[in-house]
């Protein structure tokens, strides 16, 4: 139905097939919706929903480029047509950077940070994060991470987390939140209730916690808790299936499961959902009650839509209602550029309509309360008007902490004029969804760099491209290998050993956990793979 026109009230498209819908509830619902878009310029589409009342946007690596005064234009533009907009970035330091995601994060990580174990040193990050945030005219943090990572396998967190102990992840997660909003910027925690014990990532399937409720409250609801006390300004819910919650929804009687009847019901993409009975924690009301039972009034946002676990299993539009039903305060829409609600076939126009039509249909015949929508953009409108207003704090860089945290085993330096890299990475999740090479960019100041990927292949079980990588080395070139899975068992442990056969004088370094398997090769553990650990290793390589 296409919108009625009131006070120039225009919404991008038609919202359902029978009719008009009241442009107060148009523009309530934008209140409550968070989209990314394609580019790095505003589309028109955008500024007219931005005008209707949207909340705000959230900008990915595609929407940022090098020159920080071109962010800051953009936001500048966005901020014209919404005064109170709400611009997020997902901003961690380490692995995951917008802002800098074409050349790697000069933040440290968290995984870094927890290392270091120095919570002034990890409240000093979150407020040079806040600075450069607030420098490109933004206002949230999607950080930090409060997930303790207690499983190694979990290929979404790893180092992302501070560490595999609630009582660190909690400090840290404390102190980031105090140093981001010290400066201006609200933080948003993720991702409650805790994805650190996950086998799989959310962007492409929907995981489980397999573990009983007194060890999830024990060990992985305290940083979600420290940053309550903190004061944190949202939590964002992760897209995970807790089974260990489900004899507590039973237990609370027949009416209390909304959400598992709901999505029994629901269309998903290729028809009824008739299976999916354990509820993920977005769409799950049990679960976002007991965060509300802490005592938290913050903003609930929503861990993108676009994800498979919700994408997959409701769809977009069914997943944005259910969410709102379950407690959800802001819809976060997700990345354009991945793979969308519509498996890449739409534009960003389309990813946000689907979302939108959805819940202005609900609304209107009434599966949806209306004032559980007005409360949500209650909240997120109090998030912007309480933003703290303070001055824009001093630039610091970390590269000493740095340098304490980054272990060396054996002699690294590379008497070479030239180097190889042999990267025995996969390919990045879409968390990271960086274009940056640090390392070849950071080794380039001081050798002549080839890089030789291989790690799709020996994920793969092909050991073909490695071989030929190996037969193909001049020996005249010393021998880098990255490796992020060097605390694993796998094919890059074992690719590793074969490099370290052929040239064991190659220089091992180590981006992912810290690494616990043994190896022939003289080492460099860093914790995480950004420019500011990459400049590290070209300083230790060339003795500087």
């Amino acid at each position: 139905m296409d919108e009625a026109p009131a006070n120039d009230d225009t919404t991008a498209g038609a919202v359902a097939a029978d009719g008009t819908i009241d442009p107060d509830v148009a523009r309530l619902v934008r209140g409550v919706l968070w989209p990314g878009f394609l580019g790095r310029t505003a589309p028109a589409w955008l500024l007219r929903e931005l005008d209707g009342g949207l909340a705000g946007v959230v900008y990915f690596g595609q929407n940022i480029g090098t020159d920080p005064a071109e962010t800051a234009a953009l936001s500048a533009t966005l901020r014209a047509h919404q005064p109170s907009i709400l611009i997020g970035v997902d901003e961690e330091g380490g692995n995951v950077s917008r802002l800098e995601a074409l050349t790697g994060s000069t933040l440290p990580g968290h995984a870094q940070l927890g290392a270091l174990d120095d919570v002034e040193v990890t409240k000093a990050v979150g407020v040079e994060i806040a600075r450069r945030l607030r420098e490109a005219g933004t206002n949230i943090a999607l950080a930090p991470v409060a997930d303790v990572n207690t499983n190694p396998l979990n290929p979404v967190i790893g180092n992302r987390a501070f560490g595999s102990t609630g009582a660190l992840v909690a400090r840290h997660t404390a102190a980031l939140v105090e140093g981001l909003q010290s400066a201006g910027v609200a933080a948003c925690v993720k991702h409650y209730p805790g994805h650190g014990d996950t086998a799989t990532d959310s962007h492409l399937s929907l995981p489980r916690i397999e573990l009983p409720l007194d060890e999830i409250d024990r060990e992985h609801q305290p940083p979600f808790q420290a940053a309550i006390d903190a004061g944190t300004a949202s939590i964002m819910t992760a897209h995970i299936v807790v089974p260990a919650l489900r004899a507590l929804r039973q237990a609370q009687g027949p009416d209390v499961d909304v959400a598992g009847d709901a999505l029994r019901q629901a269309q998903g993409p290729e028809g009824p959902v008739t299976e999916l009975v354990d509820v993920p924690a977005t769409l799950n009301p049990t679960i976002l009650g007991r965060l509300r039972a802490t005592g938290f009034d913050g903003v609930i946002i929503s861990d993108a839509l676009d994800m498979a676990a919700i994408r997959s299993t409701v769809g977009s539009g069914n997943g944005a209602v259910l969410a709102l039903r379950a407690g959800v305060d802001l819809l976060c829409i997700g990345n354009p550029s991945n793979l969308g609600p519509k498996l890449g076939a739409t534009t960003d126009e389309d990813d946000y309509l689907e979302v939108f039509e959805a819940v202005c249909a609900a609304v209107a015949d009434g599966s949806l309360d209306r004032g559980i929508v007005e409360r949500a953009a209650a909240r997120v409108q109090r998030l912007v008007v309480e933003l703290a207003d303070v001055p824009l704090p001093a630039a610091r860089s970390f590269a000493e902490e740095i340098a304490q945290v980054v272990q060396v085993a054996g002699d690294v330096v590379i008497d070479a004029a030239a180097l190889t890299i042999l990267d025995l990475r996969n390919r990045p999740t879409f968390a990271v969804a960086s274009a940056a090479d640090p390392f070849v960019d950071a080794l380039s100041e001081r050798y002549t760099v080839t890089r030789v990927p291989v790690g799709e292949s020996i994920a793969d079980g092909d050991d073909e491209a490695l071989d030929a990588a190996l037969d193909a080395l001049d020996e005249t070139h010393g021998v880098i290998v990255v490796t992020d899975q060097q605390s694993i068992a796998g094919a890059q442990s074992a690719a590793a050993e074969r490099i370290a056969a052929r040239r064991p004088d190659a220089v091992l370094v180590g981006v992912g956990l810290r690494a616990t398997l043994p190896t022939a090769l003289a080492s460099i553990d860093t914790l995480a793979a950004s420019r500011l650990s990459a400049d590290r290793v070209r300083d230790l390589v060339s003795a500087q």
